[in-house]
């Protein structure tokens, strides 16, 4: 009788793994990376995905948050990131993420008072642009790169104004210009505010009477008609009265102003053979 080698024997045996002998298909980062590539990284998917079990959230932390940023606004990732896509950045990948597509919601503040609480939402796309940052930085902090976005619009029945609710981010707001003015003023953290991406600690820019001129013309809203926070980690919630803007005014939101002017290497796109600071949108 031939005998068959123990090796050879073990090698005509099916690879069908027992139950206990693996871990999921969908721990497999590869796997994962075609399945969030084939539905362009959708933000409700990963949420839901992140949210089945620690191994997963360990995951979309370490991994999945970073791709879809950087799928999403590559523009504004690698500027953010100093060119080094693998690196931290204040407040973690998901944060960001949270912060590209979710509209905070507001309520009232010590220096904007609302009639009702308004809820966050998923925003469909946000236009962030750098040019908008920098309306939003005193003339000595101009050195910093700050994303800022549209402004969510959001009507009120009682109200002729609509409450325009808007975000930003700071890169490396640690070394920043700004957060050392905060310091520098001696301005203290908020007590009952805090960031609504990360859960960090904020500084009232209103209080600090670090908001210039240009982020009110920026908005399109009066003075005194806005309130907005940065947190420890640099993001930025705010909100402000979006005043309806007379044909005298439309098309002209200050940018021409030299306290507000722009980079040469902002992010632009052209429509109708006009150049604008569009930003970047995600």
């Amino acid at each position: 009788m031939h005998c068959v080698p123990m090796s050879e024997n073990k090698r005509l045996k099916p690879n069908t793994p027992t139950p206990d002998s693996g871990e999921s298909p969908l721990l497999n980062e590869s796997i994962l990376f075609l399945i969030f590539e084939s539905v362009k990284w959708d933000i409700h998917i990963l949420c839901l995905t992140a949210s089945l079990n620690q191994k997963l959230r360990a995951i979309a932390e370490r991994l999945l948050w970073r791709k879809l940023c950087a799928y999403r606004a590559p523009r504004m990732v690698k500027a953010l990131a100093n060119g080094a896509p693998n690196s931290r950045i204040n407040g973690g990948w998901n944060a960001l993420a949270k912060l590209m597509f979710f509209c905070c919601g507001c309520e009232s503040t010590r220096n904007f008072q609302l009639s009702q609480r308004l809820a966050g939402h998923f925003v469909k796309s946000s236009r962030f642009s750098k040019t908008s940052g920098r309306s939003f930085l005193t003339k000595k902090c101009r050195g910093d790169l700050l994303y800022v976005s549209d402004p969510c619009e959001h009507p009120l029945g009682d109200k002729d104004d609509d409450v325009g609710i808007f975000r930003g981010v700071f890169r490396g707001f640690t070394r920043s210009k700004t957060r050392a003015s905060l310091i520098q003023r001696q301005v203290g953290l908020e007590e009952s505010v805090r960031c609504p991406y990360c859960g960090a600690r904020v500084w009232s820019m209103t209080m600090a009477r670090l908001v210039p001129k240009s982020a009110t013309r920026r908005l399109g809203t009066h003075d005194g008609g806005l309130e907005y926070f940065v947190c420890l980690n640099g993001h930025l919630h705010g909100t402000c009265w979006l005043v309806p803007l007379s044909s005298d005014e439309e098309g002209n939101d200050g940018s021409e102003d030299s306290d507000d002017g722009l980079d040469d290497d902002d992010d632009r796109t052209v429509k109708d053979g006009s150049t604008s600071s569009m930003g970047e949108e995600v």
